[in-house]
């Protein structure tokens, strides 16, 4: 099988970079890794579009397939590595993770442009201005009703890994720069996430890179 390859942002600021990244990493996949430093580079625009012509990370390359989009990355992968569990076994486990990934996928903006994931420093308590407390709350909602009802296997939102917790990564890290103040499930889910060995790769990576996006910055 031809060498996957994983087309990825800075480890330090690109969320959507992090989601197939981890999935891949948790699922044991073996792939090439090209990062292309966002914005500040001048080159950026020129680089990404030799990998796809939407001019955004991340892309993954596989065969003569380019898939774009973290979300279509990730049922891409799905599909073709089917004897690995991506979504829940059970139909409406599965259906929920599907629902809550695709939600988290186009929603939340408060957040995203308030709250910037940033691996590498701690701004407490920055960033919580009108409507980012009520994306907070929803995200948390939803942590809860998937640990209540499908969780009882594992630690994460259905228990073992699928890729719904690829998707909430980010938001683990945005809450952990923020020092957002969270409920007992959330918070043991936050620390379950950081534990995994990927995302300790993700922000030790992410820690040691020198790019600095101003707009990411406080």
């Amino acid at each position: 099988m031809t060498q996957l390859t994983l087309v990825i942002g800075n480890k330090n600021y690109s969320s959507w970079s992090l989601r197939p990244w981890l999935a891949m990493k948790q699922f044991g996949l073996e792939f090439n890794e090209i990062r292309i430093p966002l914005y500040n580079n001048r080159d950026f625009s020129s680089k990404i579009q030799q990998y796809s012509s939407s001019g955004k990370v991340p892309v993954l390359l596989h065969d003569t397939q380019t898939v774009w989009d973290s979300l279509a990355i990730c049922e891409y992968l799905a599909e073709t590595f089917p004897t690995l569990q991506w979504w829940p076994e059970d139909k409406y486990a599965r259906a929920l993770a599907r629902s809550i990934s695709a939600e988290m996928h186009s929603g939340f903006q408060n957040l995203r442009q308030n709250m910037p994931m940033n691996c590498r420093t701690k701004y407490p308590g920055k960033g919580l201005v009108s409507g980012v407390q009520q994306d907070i709350d929803r995200i948390t909602s939803i942590w809860k009703e998937s640990r209540q009802k499908f969780g009882a296997g594992g630690n994460l939102l259905f228990g073992k890994f699928t890729i719904a917790d690829a998707f909430f990564a980010p938001v683990v890290l945005r809450f952990v720069t923020y020092d957002v103040q969270l409920d007992n499930i959330s918070r043991d889910y936050v620390e379950t996430v950081l534990a995994l060995p990927a995302m300790q790769e993700w922000i030790n990576a992410a820690k040691s890179e020198t790019e600095i996006i101003s707009q990411y910055e406080f």
